[in-house]
């Protein structure tokens, strides 16, 4: 349903230099937007959110004052006024599952997300190497077998062919695998008497030789090894990662998975006044300081921009390495049923421990054996002790058993699902799960047919930050080469307006926000977007096009094309 406060057509003009003049670091405390092209969802979350558009938003001290048609500018005459001259402005966009950290390190690493075969990822290693002979450890991510023609796991050899001086090791796109070459391993030692910590592989060959291949808790025994960032590291890190962010329409980030030192840095940053996005951190379960985080409770900062109120476990690892725990094995690996990450006792303590105080609990569950453990755990504790409405929420809930899918909604779960990893893992996902498991599968519109609430995001650096990507992907299910032709299982597809709709309200509903952020309206702070072109007038095909002229926070301009 849209509900229109202004003319049915507005007229779209190019922007002219008197709006690009005026983006400086903050604007007048009280100003007055004209002639938008604006849309917006209008509470509550949920299916009774109304897509709204406006041609007037009023901002002052940060928070939007009003929302509507022409005649709001003649209420304001002392106001400053800005003409948008018809240009399309959004909510600032909300990701829901992201990894700044990871983000801002993947910038400064070799970035194999491109390689479109193992000789290729090897030569882009072995370029990096030479570009960076003073660096200790050649570090890297995003390579991903299965967009190469052989979809085998590449090994530690073919790494030895470009270095084997020092050590090297990258992440596969997931973050769920790990490829050493020989002198990692042996720095680590790893060799064929080596034997996997519960929850984790070493891939070996026929000789029983360790190949250069961790799975999952495996990647731990290289991982540990590896000189941690400093400090100073990890903040010019995020701060690479804000920027990036920003430029993208990104106002908030759900961070999935901090551990203390990272949260302590982020109160830094808070109050030096250099965070300029909004981070809702959920605490990594392995933070051996867990207990005290959460007895002192939730924390907010009074201007939003840092949150602390929930909990990220791991309950297994990912579809593409097969890590991803299975009820029956899995189609292309017989004797593989994927890995429990966390044993379904230790997530049972750990919902013990936390549901009490009043935190969020977030699963990671990709596989249908993880989500049912997951969910069987939340209808346990529900029954004991309570906790069904803290909007607990299971992110990915990838692939579902079809008779757990209406639990969600009867356990109050919502969905924290990430779009673009369904055409990222079309090519696989039907040779891991055969047909019939697909019926669960990123079943995003039976979800919401049910009054499930679904908060969208990325998984980023697993899959690219831009959230119009994501946009793209819900409504599409084809890449950005329009494939497959219809979209890949395009019965579960969005609308425009419920992907949006995820990515913008009920992604602030996720995180107890909906109050302060996820829309334009009066109360609220000030997030919002201006983008080149509207995602309700252009072909849906387009979605991904979209650009992003200028990002502004609390009234704030933080981005300038």
């Amino acid at each position: 349903m849209l509900t229109k406060l202004i003319p049915s057509k507005v007229t779209a003009f190019a922007f002219i230099g008197a709006l690009l003049s005026f983006s400086s670091t903050s604007v007048l405390a009280q100003t007055v937007y004209t002639d938008a092209n604006g849309y917006t969802l209008t509470s509550p979350a949920g299916q009774d959110a109304v897509l709204t558009q406006f041609n007037t938003l009023v901002v002052q001290n940060g928070r939007v004052l009003a929302m509507g048609g022409h005649e709001l500018a003649d209420k304001y005459p002392d106001f400053e006024q800005v003409d948008l001259n018809g240009k399309t402005v959004l909510p600032g966009l909300t990701d829901a599952h992201g990894h700044v950290l990871g983000l801002g390190m993947s910038l400064l690493q070799v970035d194999l997300r491109d390689a479109d075969s193992v000789n290729d990822a090897v030569g882009l290693v072995g370029d990096y190497a030479k570009q960076q002979p003073n660096l200790s450890w050649i570090t890297g991510r995003g390579w991903n077998q299965e967009q190469w023609p052989s979809r085998e796991f590449p090994n530690a050899s073919q790494l030895d062919e470009v270095v084997n001086d020092r050590p090297v090791y990258l992440t596969r796109v997931d973050g769920h695998a790990g490829w050493a070459n020989q002198k990692a391993l042996q720095m680590a030692g790893i060799d064929a008497g080596t034997v996997a910590p519960d929850g984790g592989e070493i891939v070996k060959d026929a000789q029983g030789n360790p190949t250069g291949i961790l799975i999952d808790n495996a990647m731990g025994l290289v991982e540990n090894i590896i000189p941690e960032p400093s400090a100073e590291d990890k903040r010019q890190a995020f701060k690479l990662a804000f920027d990036h962010l920003l430029a993208l329409g990104i106002t908030s980030v759900h961070d999935a998975g901090v551990p203390a030192t990272d949260l302590s840095i982020y109160k830094g940053l808070q109050h030096q006044g250099q965070l300029p996005l909004r981070i809702y951190a959920m605490i990594a379960a392995t933070e051996p300081q867990l207990p005290q985080l959460l007895a002192e409770g939730p924390f907010t900062t009074n201007d939003d921009k840092l949150t602390i109120r929930s909990v990220k476990i791991y309950a297994d690892g990912a579809l593409g390495s097969r890590g991803a725990a299975l009820i029956e094995p899995y189609s292309d690996d017989h004797d593989n049923h994927g890995l429990l990450v966390t044993s379904p006792e230790n997530i049972d303590a750990l919902y013990e421990l936390i549901i009490p105080h009043g935190f969020q609990i977030n699963t990671h569950a990709i596989g249908d054996r993880a989500n049912r453990i997951a969910l069987d755990a939340f209808e346990d504790k529900f029954a004991s002790i309570g906790g069904r409405n803290l909007r607990n929420r299971i992110e990915h809930s990838q692939v579902v058993h079809p008779d757990d899918l209406k639990r969600f909604k009867e356990l109050n779960i919502i969905a924290s699902m990430q779009p673009t990893h369904a055409t990222s893992d079309k090519n696989m996902a039907e040779d891991r799960l055969g047909k019939d498991r697909m019926q669960g599968a990123y079943a995003w519109q039976t979800l919401l047919d049910q009054g499930t609430m679904i908060a969208a995001g990325s998984d980023f650096p697993v899959e690219l930050a831009n959230p119009f990507y994501g946009l793209h992907a819900a409504v599409t299910r084809q890449d950005r080469q329009n494939q497959p032709q219809g979209g890949w299982y395009s019965e579960e597809a969005m609308s425009t307006e419920q992907a949006l709709r995820a990515f913008t309200i009920d992604a602030a509903y996720a995180a107890w926000q909906e109050q302060d952020l996820g829309s334009l309206e009066p109360g609220k702070w000030a997030d919002f977007i201006i983008v080149d072109r509207d995602p309700f007038a252009i072909d849906s095909s387009d979605l991904w096009k979209i650009e992003v002229e200028q990002t502004y926070i609390g009234g704030n301009n933080v981005y300038t094309k």
